[in-house]
């Protein structure tokens, strides 16, 4: 699905040759300021390389509209954006962005019941906890149905049983829907367990 070639960005990575698959879970770990969180901005086109190629479904990446990029390659970062508003009106904006008819409210219900938000869809969303906020990201993305999943560390704001429950429940989901998942994570738990494809950043190198 993404092919890396001879990529290089600033001081932060070199990768000589990378390999996404697609119908996939790819976890990506590493230490601190490894270039991790910049690798899924090179693939989602908020960065750009310095030099080399990046390929998506065998198209230049340079070549692809952004705005189109990103309605099929989404990516959710460490800490989500949340608008002012009600919980059903913040996982409707994901639709919208999308360019997809508003989700109704069993199906809102429905994601919220995977990452395990048991909340009105009518509440105030910037009233949530910080792992609450995480998690009515998460049901966003579900709700856009993309066919990749960028994720930065999605599960750093829940708590070890939240996390293992939430994630095992979206990786289910996403499989149903045919997806592909990208991850970084800094639990080699978590990437043991759901990663499929592994993929060690240190050093800057792969």
């Amino acid at each position: 699905m993404f092919k890396l070639e001879n990529v290089h960005y600033r001081s932060i990575l070199q990768i000589h040759h990378m390999v996404f698959e697609s119908d996939r879970v790819t976890c990506i770990v590493g230490e601190s300021g490894a270039g991790k969180s910049t690798l899924l901005k090179l693939l989602n086109k908020m960065a750009i390389p310095d030099s080399g190629d990046i390929y998506f479904k065998g198209e230049l990446l340079c070549n692809r509209d952004p705005i189109k990029h990103r309605r099929e390659v989404v990516m959710l970062p460490q800490t989500p954006l949340i608008f002012p508003g009600t919980i059903a009106e913040n996982l409707q904006l994901g639709r919208l962005f999308s360019e997809k008819e508003a989700a109704a409210q069993d199906e809102l219900k429905r994601v919220l019941d995977i990452v395990c938000l048991s909340k009105s869809v009518d509440e105030d969303a910037e009233d949530l906890s910080g792992g609450e906020k995480q998690r009515l990201a998460l049901a966003r993305v579900l709700l856009m149905n993309p066919a990749v999943y960028l994720l930065d560390e999605p599960s750093s704001a829940l708590d070890e049983q939240t996390e293992k429950t939430v994630i095992k429940q979206f990786i289910n989901e996403v499989r149903r829907q045919g997806g592909t998942i990208i991850m970084v994570t800094h639990s080699n738990n978590l990437a043991n367990q759901y990663g499929e494809h592994v993929i060690t950043i240190k050093k800057k190198k792969v």
